[in-house]
């Protein structure tokens, strides 16, 4: 991905797509997370993941009081039976981590995981939320510190599958991972029973992962990895959270059973016996869920899935800085945003947590600002203030010099 001379800046998905799987287009990481293949990345530069993480972050965050079951865990293969380590080996009963025992655990092997850690280190949330601004779907960050120096090197989990597709980012050391042809459970979804049961079959492919080495591993393929070397291993793990299409059909069936009074008819279970009845009432609704009105409700809720799910990261703080209404603005990128027509030719927009109201006048002012036209230029002053105070609106960064190549 390369920046145009003159041109804007790549947007913060592109910047996170460039970032994570460097080296192919936005169509190719499509075609990429649509199939079942996984890929090395190989590293152009050692410290390309620098930037998101470091083992100092670490530290600092188990010195706050963020740093608390189940957030912070540990694991350790070495162990009979499961492979995580007791909660009370490193853990107060109030849930908070005692760390003298955490730091002896991990200087004798044990692996160190932090999930969600996109929550509370910024960085890794603005790569977080480019994928999804990319995806349209949640993205998590998982990290792994494994220490080095340990006899035949160490390993946090036995082979295993994942549940939903993964982006390991080796940030430093290095780790020799094990990938399986092949899944035992086709497509398995958070749902999907998981005991640890799954034995790999086959020899595996060896990857040995380096600084800004990445690796895609769909879900459902075999793997595990072990950390090599002197130095510790620390990579995060960057999980793709798309929902199944189950749950896509089930969010369908529960917004079509407000919106079509078909869906709400009484479902006449003294047919059960009578297969032809029951399934010419079924085979009537299904046509009206691929209905455009349909479809677009689908994709409303599912926006608003997203926005709901995840931290709202507004473009603004407790002091903002005035908003300059002569300079071009955009709706704010580490934002999820999106406009809901209404029958009347206005919008609601839905951004921050607020749904904002917009009048048909309004929605052509909100067009022509996405395309760099100044809010003074608009006369639309009045509705740049108020998105601006509501913290999804932001200015618009510089064109690039047209003397700048770099390469993304």
């Amino acid at each position: 991905m390369r920046d145009e001379p003159g041109g804007a800046p790549p947007s913060l998905a592109e910047r996170s797509l460039a970032l994570g799987f460097a080296g192919l287009d936005a169509e190719a990481v499509f075609a990429l997370r649509e199939g079942t293949a996984w890929r090395h990345f190989p590293a152009d530069r050692a410290d390309r993941f620098v930037p998101l993480l470091g083992i100092p972050d670490l530290d600092a965050f188990l010195a706050t009081d963020a740093a608390r079951l189940p957030r912070v865990t540990m694991a350790d293969s070495r162990r009979q039976g499961s492979a995580a380590v007791p909660e009370d080996a490193f853990a107060r009963d109030d849930g908070r981590i005692e760390p003298a025992r955490l730091h002896a655990l991990f200087d004798d092997g044990a692996t160190l995981v932090v999930s969600q850690f996109h929550e509370h280190h910024p960085p890794l949330a603005a790569f977080c939320r480019g994928l999804e601004r990319a995806f349209l779907h949640a993205v998590q960050s998982n990290i792994y510190l494994t220490p080095g120096g340990i006899a035949g090197g160490a390993q946090g989990f036995r082979p295993h599958f994942d549940t939903h597709d993964v982006l390991v980012l080796q940030v430093s050391g290095r780790k020799r991972w094990r990938l399986w042809n092949g899944t035992p459970f086709e497509h398995p979804t958070r749902r999907t029973p998981w005991r640890n049961q799954a034995v790999p079959e086959g020899a595996p492919t060896e990857v040995e992962m380096g600084p800004g080495d990445a690796l895609y591993v769909p879900r459902g393929v075999m793997h595990d990895a072990t950390a090599l070397g002197e130095e510790p291993s620390l990579h995060a793990t960057i999980g793709f959270l798309e929902p199944s299409m189950a749950e896509a059909l089930r969010m369908a069936l529960d917004v079509a059973e407000l919106e079509d009074p078909a869906f709400r008819a009484a479902c006449p279970t003294w047919r059960l016996d009578d297969p032809e009845a029951l399934a010419g009432l079924i085979g009537g609704l299904v046509p009206r869920l691929m209905e455009p009105e349909a479809v677009a409700r689908l994709n409303a809720a599912l926006l608003n899935h997203l926005a709901d799910l995840r931290l709202t990261l507004p473009a603004r703080g407790l002091m903002p800085a005035a908003l300059d209404p002569t300079r071009p603005v955009r709706l704010a990128e580490a934002v999820h945003h999106h406009l809901l027509a209404t029958p009347d030719g206005a919008a609601v927009l839905r951004a921050a947590g607020v749904e904002e109201r917009l009048s048909p006048e309004e929605v052509g002012w909100l067009q022509a600002i996405d395309e760099g036209v100044a809010p003074a230029a608009l006369g639309a002053e009045a509705l740049a203030a108020r998105l601006h105070r509501l913290g999804v609106l932001e200015t618009a960064p510089e064109a690039l010099p047209p003397d700048r190549h770099q390469g993304r």
